[in-house]
């Protein structure tokens, strides 16, 4: 119920950003509210029904078959059965830097991806421990508010974006086109507004998720120990992704991009993934009998 309460507050929240923007940006007019509704509905139902393939295609991942990553596909069965989960179907990513999502619309639908440098830089404990971290994003249904939440920001972005070249470059009457000056704040205060609503989310998910793949383990040493191999590797291995996809990795991969100096306060504002160090803190302070 948490979770649904969740989803059901940051796609309203994400869509009446939408309806609001192009409201504003229209100038009020029926038009603009009725565009920037559709707009809002055709965003939030392709992101429910095609998340996993976005999300596939921005870490420039595949689908892989049992015979192509027999190891990864049984430590990811065991522990589906282990959570009483349905078995999610497992991909790859090329990527260098050791990282990990989850995406889909629920545990019937889910997708599990590890890039090839989690596989070849971590051991398989900790590689266990990563993908019981995704398999629990899974198992919370935390997968579809980021899936959402990350093409619903990326929509905002675009039509912000749009708006501000429009009225700069566009034709039309002064008094049809809209104040440049709104639209340039509006271009540059949405998509931050839809960030805000993301990482609002995104960190309690972390916690959480960590919390429940060390009770699937017994133990938080594994994934522990995994985020801090992560946190150093990550650092010397850059990762392309698109930053509204960027809340769904187990770490964030594009931290040391936007936030080199990691230990400020402004680092920490504006990351969508609590600190690494809190995360592991908890993990080693958790008691299993």
């Amino acid at each position: 119920m948490n979770n649904t309460l969740k989803t059901t507050v940051l796609l309203a929240g994400l869509g009446g950003l939408i309806v609001a923007v192009a409201g504003l940006l229209g100038g009020g007019s029926t038009t603009a509210l009725v565009i920037g509704l559709g707009i809002a509905l055709v965003t939030v139902g392709g992101s429910y029904w095609f998340s996993d393939k976005l999300a596939l295609r921005a870490a420039n991942a595949r689908v892989v078959t049992e015979a192509e990553a027999p190891e990864l596909y049984s430590m990811v069965r065991t522990l589906a059965d282990r959570a009483g989960m349905p078995m999610p179907t497992v991909a790859i990513s090329p990527s260098p830097q050791p990282n990990a999502f989850a995406t889909g619309r629920g545990p019937r639908n889910a997708v599990v991806c590890a890039t090839e440098g989690l596989l070849r830089s971590l051991p398989r404990a900790e590689v266990e421990g990563v993908m019981a971290h995704e398999l629990m994003h899974v198992k919370h249904r935390d997968i579809l508010i980021g899936s959402v939440a990350a093409a619903i920001a990326t929509a905002i972005s675009f039509i912000a974006q749009m708006a501000m070249f429009s009225s700069m470059f566009g034709g039309g009457d002064d008094e049809e086109r809209p104040n440049p000056i709104a639209t340039m704040a509006i271009a540059l205060l949405a998509p931050m507004a839809a960030g805000l609503i993301q990482m609002a989310v995104s960190r309690s998910r972390e916690f959480e998720a960590d919390r429940g793949a060390a009770e699937l383990l017994g133990t938080g040493e594994p994934l522990a120990s995994a985020l801090e191999r992560i946190e150093v590797l990550a650092a010397r291995t850059p990762m392309s992704v698109p930053p509204a996809q960027a809340q769904a990795y187990i770490h964030d991969p594009l931290a040391e991009a936007h936030h080199p100096r990691r230990g400020t306060d402004v680092a920490k504002l504006f990351s969508t993934h609590p600190p690494t160090s809190e995360r592991i803190r908890r993990l080693r302070e958790m008691a299993f009998v």
